[in-house]
This record gives structure tokens, sequence and C-alpha cells, in this order.
């Protein structure tokens, strides 16, 4: 295989391609004979070329044998000199006949393309210089522009000749085939024939590396590690297969030396890389597989045998990368759930400790622990008994025993006295109104509030507290404020139940996080300092920034409803209302309204700042302002024209 030839190396004189050797002749043959120099008179008294050896007089006698040892011979004489130096000037002249006569042969075949030469397949012999670049140009113009494809292993990539810094030059190959040259093998190629030479390929070296490296990435064979699975409660398994690394300069080499050399793809060699998870790792763990779901596998605990049929185990099996293997492993809760589904009775639930209040104070209840399966042991148990090979074709023997464990309860007793929730540090009482509906809202909303738990840090939602605030909860439609008038609306009276806990949580010192007043002023609440909810829009939030638990009780007596909250004292706050300021009259607005509904003035409108100062001891830890302003509730007066 012939290789092309980059730029940079100069023409060279004609040579045979490798591994051919020299060509023997066919049927012409050219012997330049050259005359032969006879060797240096010996002078009369040598012997005769041709007496035979045994006719030599002895060396004592012989001049040509006291030369031979040593003793200098005697000087020719005039004749003799002359006869060999016409001989010497005659061989002269022969040769310089014969060189000349050879460089002419040389010169006369310079001007052309050797006989049978084909480059890249184009054949250029007996041509012209000139006439043999445009024949290669014009024979190889398409062949240039192609893409070149490479392929190792499985794998193949093609890249743009420019891109890779590759060009062919016509004018340098033809070169190298014709010019002057004394090189004897330039002479024979004219006579015999040349048959193919390389083209010279013009290579940029960065661009080159450049395109090698992505095609050696390009070219790469990622392996394909051995897996195994379930599907519809059978075995499956994907075979392992090896990949291929390509070197960049096995890829480079590949462009430079074989481009237009060859046709078609151009093989680069791949070295073979072997999956992490190789065909024997891959055939004993599908061998595991198939017996995993040959059978199902019996669960006994606390006297009950659920059966785990082949469908539950394959959910719960899975096959892992680990070292070269592939390793099996159980999904302990997938297991924990299919056992309980298919028993009767077997758990008992943790119950959480909480809150109650008993004679008017908090008392810890629950915090009983539960049963429960260890997830762990069952999995290894189950896993054991699926793959317990001494199990016949029944299945006997697939029996994984397993024993029921304590489950504590998230929340435990201990828990509950280590908050410290031990004394009321807030509480705030306001007057029901007559309305019954309304007033059963409130022991509805007292009920569910009483011994909700705000852990230090954590912060408290009336809204998540009370809600849903359905009619399936037990609240009812009464009078709610919207847009300054009263309407009836469902759970119509929690707003009292904001004002009480705003007030408790005002002075305890916790962080009020989200409060709104109502927009007129109701008398029975503080000025100012009151709050109201509305699903999905408005929330009271506060936020427990002491180290103690708080508790919360309500309840409704006496006309009030009252709210607690109880933990341990940790501030000590100062709360002082400013003044009404920017007072506006409520008045009476006639309606002509045909649907209007009368109502009496209510409250001015004012403005009124109230500030909170939080201590810790005597150290002041927070003051806060906060204004709110109050529109004037006009009566309405009903006028009909």
């Amino acid at each position: 295989m012939g290789h092309s030839t980059e730029r940079d190396l100069a023409p060279a004189p004609l040579t045979p391609r490798a591994g051919q050797g020299p060509r023997t002749p066919r049927s012409t043959a050219v012997t330049l004979a050259l005359p032969a120099v006879p060797p240096p008179a010996a002078g009369p008294q040598a012997a005769p070329a041709t007496e035979p050896p045994s006719a030599t007089p002895p060396a004592a006698e012989t001049p040509a044998a006291a030369t031979a040892a040593g003793t200098p011979a005697e000087p020719m004489d005039g004749a003799a000199r002359s006869r060999r130096r016409r001989r010497a000037l005659a061989g002269v002249a022969g040769v310089a006949v014969l060189a000349g006569a050879y460089a002419g042969a040389q010169w006369l075949a310079s001007s052309r393309v050797p006989a049978g030469t084909t480059v890249a397949g184009v054949d250029l012999g007996g041509l012209a210089r000139d006439a043999a670049v445009t024949a290669l140009d014009d024979a190889l113009a398409d062949r240039v522009g192609e893409p070149v494809e490479l392929v190792a292993a499985t794998a193949s990539a093609t890249v743009d000749p420019a891109e890779a810094g590759l060009a062919f030059d016509a004018a340098a190959t033809v070169d190298r085939l014709t010019g002057f040259s004394l090189h004897p093998l330039r002479l024979w190629a004219h006579i015999d024939g040349h048959n193919e030479a390389d083209p010279v390929v013009l290579v940029d070296r960065a661009r080159l590396d450049a395109a090698a490296l992505t095609l050696a990435e390009r070219l790469e064979v990622e392996p394909v590690d051995g897996s195994v699975g379930f599907a519809d409660a059978q075995a499956v398994t994907t075979a392992a297969q090896e990949g291929s690394h390509v070197a960049p300069d096995d890829a480079a080499h590949a462009l430079a030396s074989r481009w237009l050399v060859e046709t078609g793809p151009l093989d680069v060699p791949a070295q073979p890389v072997p999956p992490a998870i190789g065909q024997d790792a891959t055939d004993a763990a599908y061998a595991q597989a198939r017996q995993i779901v040959a059978a199902p596998v019996v669960v006994e605990v606390a006297g009950q045998r659920p059966e785990l049929p082949a469908a539950v185990l394959a959910d719960a099996a899975a096959f892992e990368p680990a070292a070269g293997e592939l390793v099996v492993g159980f999904d302990g809760e997938a297991l924990h759930t299919a056992v309980v589904e298919r028993t009767t009775g077997l758990l008992a639930a943790p119950q959480n400790a909480h809150f109650t209040f008993a004679a008017g104070r908090p008392q810890i209840a629950g915090g009983v622990p539960g049963t429960t399966l260890d997830a762990d042991a069952l999995a290894t148990a189950v896993g054991a008994a699926a793959l317990f090979e001494e199990a016949d074709a029944s299945g006997a023997g697939r029996t994984a025993q397993v024993d029921l464990v304590e489950q504590a309860p998230e929340r435990t007793r201990e828990a509950l006295e280590a908050l410290g929730v031990s004394e009321v540090v807030a509480s705030f009482s306001t007057g029901v109104t007559a309305d019954a509906v309304r007033t059963n809202n409130l022991r509805r909303g007292a009920e569910l509030l009483t011994g909700t738990l705000v852990r230090p840090g954590e912060t408290f939602s009336l809204l998540d507290a009370l809600g849903p605030i359905t009619p399936a909860r037990g609240f009812g439609n009464a009078p709610v404020i919207v847009g300054g008038r009263l309407v009836p609306g469902l759970g119509g009276g929690l707003s009292q139940m904001a004002t009480n806990v705003y007030n408790a949580a005002h002075f305890a010192g916790f962080e009020i996080v989200e409060r709104q007043p109502h927009s007129v002023w109701i008398p029975r609440y503080p000025a100012g300092r009151e709050a109201t909810i509305f699903t999905g829009s408005i929330d009271l939030r506060f936020r427990n920034n002491t180290p103690y638990g708080a508790v919360l009780r309500s309840w409704v007596s006496g006309g009030q409803l009252h709210v607690e909250i109880w933990g341990t004292e940790h501030f000590r706050v100062e709360s002082v209302a400013g003044p009404k300021r920017n007072i506006r009259p409520a008045t009476v607005n006639v309606s002509t309204d045909a649907n209007c509904a009368p109502s009496p003035v209510g409250q001015d409108g004012f403005t009124i700042t109230n500030t909170r100062r939080v201590f810790r001891g005597s150290t002041l830890v927070s003051e806060t302002a906060h204004t709110w302003t109050y529109r004037p509730d006009h009566g309405v007066a009903c006028h009909p024209y």
C-alpha cells in the first residue's frame, strides 16, 4: 500500500514502492559495457601473462618477485610508458562516450511521465509535465473535496479534508515523476514502466491534530455493561459488549498518509475497552434472577403466613454493579407494604404524644409505641429465601421468618415534657354577641385550637389551625364584614378568635408575622390592636421566638371568648396605645337602590398607633409601632322615589 507524501519532502528520484523491490526486466535489457583497463607493465624481465606458475624463476632471480618482496622495480622505458598512456586515454574516452549517452537518455526522458504511471488511480503514463498536472487536477477535482470516512471497530466518522488541513499538490506530484535526474532507476522506469506513484499532500499540522482529536472522540465506542432485571415477573438480561478506543495520532496518520491513496473508508486501529460488568458476571446474575422468580416466598410473622408472588419479588429486587459483579438487593419498604397488604391486623400504629387540658391545665396524652417490620431485616430474610439453592421445584424451603419490632411515635412524651409547658404566659378575652350561630362558630374554633403546639422557632397559622372552614367541620353562616357591609358568611365571628389569639401572642412577646385589623372599628376590640381573617387572603401568623413550647387553649364561657398561651415566661411586654387622631365622623348615606338595606351609623373613622416594647429582664429586646386607619362606618337610609 502506498503513502501520500507531505509537501515539505523534496522531490526524490523514482524508487520502487515499499515491498516491491527492483522489478525484473521482461524482454528488453540494456547493458553498459566499459573497456577494461590493463594493469601496469611489469618491465622487460616480467614473465608472460600466459606462462604457467611452475615456469616462474626462483624468487631470488626474478625482478617481479623482488618487487613483491619489497625491492623497487627497475624503471620502464619510454615505449612502455607511451603504450600505457594511450590505453588509459582510450578507456577514459570510452567512459565519457557512455556517460554522455546515459545523460542524454535521462534528459530525453525527463520531460514526460514514465509509461504506465498512475497517481490515485489516474493514468499519467507518457504525458508531458504540464499535461500531467492538468489531467491530475481535473480527475481528482471531486475526490479532493469529498468527505473522508474513517472506520474503527464498529464506529465510523467523516471529516472534510480541508477542515482537517489536507490539500493535494498536483504539480509537486508530477515534478517527482519528471525532471532531469542521473539516478538509474529513473531511466529504468521509462524503459520498463513505473506503475502506481504516491500523491503529494500538503498538511496543516495544527488543523490535522485538531480534526484527529475530534474524530477519535467520535470513533470512541463506549462499552456496554451487562445488566439483569425483570419484566412481567420474568428475568431479562442485556448482554455485555466490548467498546473500543482510538488514539488521535492513529487517526491523524491515516488521514495524512492514506488520503487519495486508498479508495473507500480508511481503517484506523482501535484498542478494545472491556465493560465493567462482563458477560460471565451477567450470566451469573441472570441465573440468580431466574431463581428469584421461580416460585413465591412465604413470610412467617406473628402467626401469619403471607405469600409473596413472583411479581412482588421482581418489583422489589434489583441488581446493582459492585466490584465487577452484579449484586442483587431487595427494597425492604416495598416488601413491608406487600406483607401488610396480605395480612390482617398485623401492625399496631404508634400514638403520638400530644397536649390535652384537664381541670384547666395542660396534660400529655398518647406517646404509646406501636409495632412494625424492620425493612432491612425483612429484605435480608426474603432475599435469602428467594435465593435458597436447595429449594425444590415446588418452592419448598422458600420461607422467610421475621419478627415484629417496636415502633416509637414521632412525638414522645419525653420530648413534650422537655418543652417546658408549665404556666400561662399570656391570655386575652373579649365578649361574644347574642348571635347563636356566631357563638357556635367560636366554640367550634376553640375546640380545634385547644392543644395546638407551637414549637420553638415554628410559625403558627390560625387558618391552618381552624381550616378548612366548612359545614362538615361544624361551621355555620353568621355576619361577616365584606366591602364595609355586614353580610352572611361561613364561619362568621372567627375574626374575634383572630383578635384574641393576636393579643395573646402580642403580650407573650412573640414575633408577629402577619396581621390585618378590620376596616371599621368594632368597639369590643382594642382600637388598632385587633385582627381579622379571610380564607385564602388574610391570615394571622406569629413565630414562637422563645426556647420553650407554646400550647394554645381556648373556650367560651361567661359570655366571653377566652384564649390562653401556655409555656414558660420568657419576655416582659409593655404595650401603649396612642390617641385617636384624624377623626372622620360617620354619617348617614341615603340610598335609592331598590335592594337597599338600612343600617345604623357606626363608629367614626380615625388613625391610631400602638407601640409594643419587649424586654428580656431589664434589657429591651425590640420596640415596634403599628399605625392603622379606620374608615367611618356610615349608616344607610333607604329613600324610594
